[in-house]
């Protein structure tokens, strides 16, 4: 056996135990986010909110669902705006989110400017 051979052998497992390593060390937190929309009407202009970024939709359709996956960097509240049928800017504060937090949580938008937030979320650090 030529010495080269096992010393590419070696170097290559040592490469990919580093990478086993730092992979597993490499754990990416996400919330998995839906939208249902309830109030009766078609909305516009939906954002929503939370630490360190937001996203939303131009239009969201009567019973329509919309699903995002966030990544919370810092703490503070969730908060969902848009615009109604009634052309009313609504704004409303849901629950507190920290970083390192992962599930789902669904955003229920209802009639009269209201919501429900139905969090499964792990603890806040």
């Amino acid at each position: 056996m030529k010495p080269w051979i096992g010393l590419r052998a070696g170097i290559s497992t040592a490469g990919l135990a580093l990478v086993l390593v730092w992979a597993a060390g490499c754990h990416s937190y996400s919330i998995e986010t839906t939208v249902e929309n309830r109030t009766g009407g078609a909305i516009r202009l939906l954002e929503v909110d939370y630490p360190s970024a937001s996203f939303g939709a131009n239009s969201l359709a009567a019973g329509g669902v919309f699903h995002y996956r966030i990544q919370v960097r810092g703490n503070g509240p969730l908060k969902v705006a848009y615009t109604g049928k009634d052309v009313q800017q609504t704004l409303i504060v849901g629950p507190a989110l920290s970083e390192r937090q992962e599930g789902q949580i669904e955003i229920v938008l209802l009639p009269d400017n209201k919501a429900e937030f139905h969090p499964q979320l792990t603890p806040q650090l």
